[in-house]
């Protein structure tokens, strides 16, 4: 540790740090500049897309929420479809991530490639792969469909994040609950899922967020009833009315306090989980 502190320190100090910390800000700004320009667009009285604006007005929010019940409609379709993806996903992915994360076996990094494989996969491919299995059971514009679609490719969040909480159990805990004659339900719901529960409010986060943002699977899918990714695609293609715009605000926001939201109640069942252990240590 002594060796290389100051090691650490003479790179990233004085002119070298400087300019590293320069070119970071710039690359954040460049990254943010986009939803600079939607979130100003969004409140633009023009009846068109232009940046800057002429006038500032919250006409296009009405739009959305008042004047056109397609926007609302599409939007709670999708908040339905992604909260039941976040469930089915999350209830796949933590059975799936518990045997991966603590045992060996023979197969393992097959399987542990196949269900991450939706990451690497082109979503077009998947999209029309998907589109060829459930036209075959006339199941294409369904909910069910569409649930199960997002399910594929969000359950890589959900067994990823649910994997690392599981590395980290520690199982002489388990051991101990189970010397103290709880049965294998108990200690699951007593010791096991509070201690997984970060890993899991994090898989639900992130698979919410997978399917609510999912746009080329939808468009595949969906039907005569539109996700909200696929009535934005659809008013781009069509329209370019700046409710667009408001919307896409919308999910920028949306996902900001997900992620919030998410960070919080993790953090807090970290601590309630851990608060027993810390107790009972001397």
């Amino acid at each position: 540790m002594n060796l290389t502190l100051p090691h650490y320190k003479s790179v990233t100090g004085g002119w070298t740090g400087a300019a590293l910390n320069v070119v970071t800000v710039l690359g954040v700004l460049f990254l943010l500049l986009p939803i600079v320009v939607v979130l100003v667009i969004s409140f633009s009285a023009d009846p068109y897309l232009r940046f800057p604006p002429s006038g500032f007005s919250l006409r296009w929010y009405r739009n959305f929420f008042f004047e056109d019940p397609t926007w609302l409609a599409a939007a709670g379709r999708s908040f339905v479809v992604a909260t039941a993806t976040a469930v089915l996903s999350l209830a796949l992915g933590t059975a799936a991530a518990m045997p991966l994360a603590r045992h060996r076996f023979p197969g393992k990094g097959g399987i542990e490639a196949l269900l991450l494989a939706p990451l690497i996969v082109s979503p077009m491919i998947t999209a029309i792969a998907l589109y060829g299995l459930f036209s075959t059971v006339k199941l294409v514009g369904t909910t069910a469909a569409l649930v199960l679609s997002h399910a594929i490719l969000a359950l890589p969040y959900a067994v990823m994040n649910v994997s690392v909480s599981a590395r980290a159990l520690d199982e002489r805990l388990e051991l101990a609950a189970r010397g103290l004659g709880a049965g294998p339900a108990t200690v699951f719901r007593r010791v096991t899922l509070p201690l997984l529960l970060p890993g899991i409010l994090a898989g639900a986060l992130f698979a919410f967020l997978a399917s609510f943002d999912e746009v080329v699977v939808a468009l595949f899918l969906s039907g005569l009833e539109p996700t909200l990714q696929k009535r934005m695609w659809d008013d781009i293609r069509l329209e370019i009315s700046p409710t667009v715009a408001a919307a896409s605000t919308l999910l920028v926001a949306i996902s900001v306090l997900c992620f919030v939201g998410g960070a919080l109640a993790a953090s807090a069942a970290d601590r309630r989980a851990r608060a027993p252990a810390r107790a009972a240590a001397p």
